[in-house]
C-alpha cells in the first residue's frame, strides 16, 4: 500500500504534527502530512492532497523533493503490514500551516532536525535523523533484516 509523506521545511526545521485520535501511533510525533494514495492518483497528487487536507495548505506537485522510498514492514511481516511509503521535502507553499484536522492532529510545531522532540513515529524518526546526517539513502528498508 503506498503512502506519501510532505516534510514542510523553514531552513533546518521541519513541521511536525502530535497525532491523536487515529488509532494509530497517536502522542507520536509524525511528518506533517501524509497518508494512502488514493485509487487512481499519482503520488505526488496524494502529497498534494494530504498537505491540504491536514494543514490547510496549496502545494503544486513541483515544489516537492523527493527524499526517499521506503519499503517497511511490520513485527509480524503480515501482508497488510508490507508498506512503501514516498518522503517528500518542500520548501515552498501557498497559505499558512494549521491545524485543518483537529479530531486527527493535537498540535503542531517546527523543530529543528538536531532536536526532534519524543517520541517519533519509528519509520518517521529513521528518515528524519539520516536527512539530518546527511546519510539519507534515494531507497530505504526498514523491519527487515538486511
Amino acid at each position: 500500500m503506498p503512502a506519501a509523506y510532505v516534510m514542510l521545511c523553514r531552513g533546518d526545521k521541519v513541521l511536525l504534527q502530535l497525532r491523536a485520535g487515529t488509532g494509530y501511533m497517536d502522542d507520536h510525533w509524525a511528518v506533517a502530512a501524509a497518508g494512502h494514495v488514493e485509487l487512481g492518483e499519482s503520488v505526488f497528487r496524494a502529497a498534494c492532497r494530504e498537505a491540504a487536507e491536514e494543514l490547510g495548505v496549496s502545494i503544486v506537485p513541483s515544489d516537492l523533493l523527493p527524499m526517499t522510498a521506503m519499503h517497511r514492514t511490520q513485527a509480524d511481516h503480515a501482508p497488510i503490514g508490507e508498506r512503501v511509503d514516498f518522503f517528500f521535502a518542500c520548501r515552498r507553499w501557498s497559505g499558512e500551516p494549521q491545524i485543518a484536522e483537529p479530531r486527527k492532529i493535537a498540535d503542531l510545531q517546527w523543530f529543528a532536525l538536531d532536536a526532534l522532540p519524543e517520541p517519533v513515529v519509528p519509520h518517521e524518526r529513521y528518515v528524519l535523523e539520516h536527512l539530518a546526517a546527511g546519510t539519507l539513502a534515494t531507497v530505504t528498508a526498514f523491519g527487515f533484516t538486511l
